[in-house]
């Protein structure tokens, strides 16, 4: 039985092998992509999608659909592995994913959507204002926060019922949950989105209350130690691709988590003696272009990324790229707690004081931009590694300024990996 993460181009070649009767006998192809997905393949060629799965100690399948090329296939390799993710959800809850598929037939369908609902008002807030007032990186950004931190809190109910005690709640739960900043970021978004209903004349008033708490705002300052660098270097290890890969660059380069994770494999120069990252001016904050040198860890990290698709350096579907940060930090945090704990025990250390602070994934950006600092590196480099505008350099030599400090990034970042390497190989304390 084979094993490999499929993408566009094997199913192609497997359809095409098919289609010329290259298989004699009835095939089935994991897709290590999603563990329990499988392409069933017959000797007449025709193809489908089923799920295999253990439940009440047996093991069983789950038959999802036909699969065939084309732009109008029902069960496209994306809607395969999201069937076989809702299916594993199922099981990892003790139910048998056919009998949740019977129990979903039988319901009634859902009654039309109103248009008051906060659901189908944030489609229209999206369309309207979001799409047509900001560039193509703050969209997807400020979708993205819309889908996973509002729109499953509040999709199905009437706008006119948020009120401000909604709002504090949800914002305080973001910030509970370890991401303060995140916190902050929805605020804004919720502001902008009620703003704009009130013009439309949808809601009387705004309930977002007016400015944030300061446990919200605390950690803009945090800067991990370096043992708590260590552990998440650690934990990376156990985590494993492709969050894994995709924590240790954010510390490696100091870019943002978007700006990794949305990165693009043409973006990439690896050959000659002059590896360079080039973040294009549509996706860089403040719509430059961002020349990135690679140190030597970077570029060992970047070889054993798997190549899923040929769009995206880090995709699991190769048409999209990754996501599920918020589910990738939480199993990182696991790993550095398993990490420590073992550690204390190894240790003869008592449990009770192993515990982690609450960090960011944009915290590993500001504790590359200490590191560097701490390692001597002058502050308007720092400020060139990280993409910001140099308040060292002004007047008309900041107009007329055009050196990027290039072979001095290189430096910094190289010096800032080689102490990521020492760190990770230190010896717990």
């Amino acid at each position: 039985m084979a094993k490999s993460i499929l993408n566009q181009k094997k199913l192609e070649a497997i359809a095409k092998s098919a289609a010329g009767k290259g298989y004699s006998a009835r095939a089935e192809i994991a897709d290590a992509g999603q563990p329990g997905l499988y392409l069933v393949v017959q000797p007449s060629g025709s193809m489908s999608w089923a799920f295999r799965y253990r439940h009440a100690g047996r093991p069983r399948k789950l038959t999802i659909g036909p699969f065939v090329l084309g732009e109008d296939a029902t069960f496209t390799l994306a809607k395969a592995r999201e069937v076989a993710q809702e299916a594993s959800r199922s099981v990892s809850d003790g139910r048998d994913p056919a009998e949740v598929r019977e129990e979903k037939a039988q319901e009634p369908a859902p009654e039309p959507v109103k248009v008051d609902l906060v659901g189908d008002v944030l489609d229209e807030f999206v369309k309207r204002h979001v799409k047509k007032k900001n560039r193509e990186s703050t969209q997807k950004n400020t979708e993205a926060f819309i889908d996973k931190r509002i729109r499953p809190e509040w999709k199905d109910r009437d706008i006119r019922t948020i009120s401000k005690r909604d709002v504090v709640k949800l914002l305080d739960d973001i910030a509970d949950g370890g991401a303060p900043e995140t916190a902050v970021r929805v605020r804004a978004i919720l502001s902008k989105f009620f703003n704009w209903a009130v013009d439309r004349d949808i809601v009387d008033a705004s309930p977002v209350p007016k400015g944030s708490t300061a446990k919200q705002g605390a950690s803009r300052e945090r800067v991990l130690t370096d043992e708590e660098v260590r552990l998440v270097w650690l934990a990376c290890d156990k985590v494993g691709w492709p969050f894994g890969p995709l924590v240790k660059l954010l510390l490696l380069t100091a870019q943002r988590r978007n700006e990794v994770a949305h990165a693009a494999r043409k973006e990439f120069d690896l050959g000659g003696n002059n590896q360079l990252w080039t973040i294009p001016p549509e996706r860089s904050k403040n719509g430059k272009e961002h020349i990135v040198p690679l140190s030597p860890l970077s570029l060992e990290l970047l070889s054993g990324i798997p190549r899923v698709g040929d769009v995206y350096l880090l995709s699991t579907t190769g048409d999209t790229p990754v996501s599920g940060f918020s589910k990738a930090k939480a199993a990182i945090d696991a790993e550095m707690l398993k990490i420590a704990k073992k550690e204390a025990v190894d240790k003869g250390l008592g449990l009770d004081a192993v515990k982690l602070a609450p960090w960011t994934l944009h915290d590993l950006r500001r504790t590359a931009a200490s590191g560097m600092a701490r390692l001597g590196v002058p502050v308007h480099v720092v400020e060139a590694v990280l993409n910001h505008q140099s308040g060292t350099i002004k007047g008309v030599a900041k107009i007329y300024n055009r050196y990027e400090y290039l072979e001095e990034k290189r430096k910094a970042l190289e010096g800032w990996a080689g102490h990521l390497r020492l760190i990770s190989a230190r010896a717990p304390h």
